[in-house]
């Protein structure tokens, strides 16, 4: 019988590390985009200062230091204080007045990584008069970078930065309004936490746990194969309430789910639809 292809053997190799992942773990990576997760894979098996990946399944099943480094390195987090400022300028002039008419307001936001997105929402909603009414529930598989966001400091440095997106973004007020700086750190003003609730959630595993008037799940689905997509569009689909409000990535889409009917565009370039069915 003629030996494997180096390439057919690591893909063995990789499906047995993300069994073994999910049987032992719960963590489900099985249906993630495949040519971005190898990249990310062999990043973690590098930094390990191991050679094969069958070399970081051992590791990863017998040592949960090293488990908890691969979900950090698995899970994408590319995040910043209102990234893409275009969606936040569209959702204050097309989304915010539909949500003056609820007399309270829930949000999720999936997949919060670190949580500058979560703040971001968070004010512009005091902005438009709506925070106090409002409950955010800010989700992540991870549970170190959840961690972070809760806590809500965030580098000085990137505040320069930070401020001219807020600006592009709409903001209406002075941006260190909204943050105390100490030493090289920007804190989050405790005004801006209190209504936020950060819990642990597997988009792939977990089911829906509240019904929700926004869901904002924003460059997640473009790191999952059309299997797993269609299982996160029901999951959302399912959570939220009849007009509520769902925002995507720039390069996600409803089209061609089963949900693309159940849903209108708002702002079709911006990827923010409003459920109707």
């Amino acid at each position: 019988m003629p030996p494997k292809h180096p390439n057919e053997l690591e893909d063995i190799e990789i499906k047995l590390l993300l069994e073994g992942i999910y049987l032992f773990y719960g963590f489900d990576f099985r249906n993630y985009a495949m040519a971005s997760l190898k990249r990310r894979i062999w990043n973690i098996i590098r930094a390990e200062n191991l050679h094969t990946v069958s070399a970081l399944q051992e590791k990863v099943l017998h040592d949960p230091a090293c488990m908890e480094r691969l979900l950090l390195g698995l899970s994408v987090n590319v995040t910043s204080m209102f990234r893409d400022p275009s969606f936040y300028v569209a959702f204050r002039n097309q989304a915010i007045p539909l949500l003056r008419t609820y007399p309270f307001i829930r949000i999720w936001h999936a997949g919060c990584s670190t949580g500058e997105e979560v703040y971001s929402i968070a004010i512009l909603m005091f902005e438009e008069g709506l925070y106090h009414r409002c409950r955010i529930y800010a989700t992540d598989i991870n549970e170190v970078v959840l961690r972070q966001a809760k806590a809500g400091i965030f580098s000085l440095d990137l505040m320069q930065e930070y401020t001219q997106l807020y600006l592009q973004a709409g903001g209406k007020s002075s941006f260190s309004e909204y943050y105390t700086a100490a030493y090289d750190g920007a804190i989050i003003r405790s005004f801006l936490r209190e209504n936020i609730v950060f819990s642990p959630h597997n988009l792939v595993t977990d089911a829906s746990f509240n019904e929700f008037n926004v869901i904002l799940c924003r460059n997640v689905l473009i790191y999952f194969n059309r299997t797993l997509q269609e299982r996160v569009h029901k999951l959302l689909y399912e959570s939220l309430r009849m007009f509520g409000i769902l925002g995507l990535g720039k390069h996600e889409t409803l089209r061609t789910t089963a949900y693309e009917n159940s849903y209108e565009e708002i702002d079709s370039q911006e990827k923010i639809y409003r459920r109707i069915a």
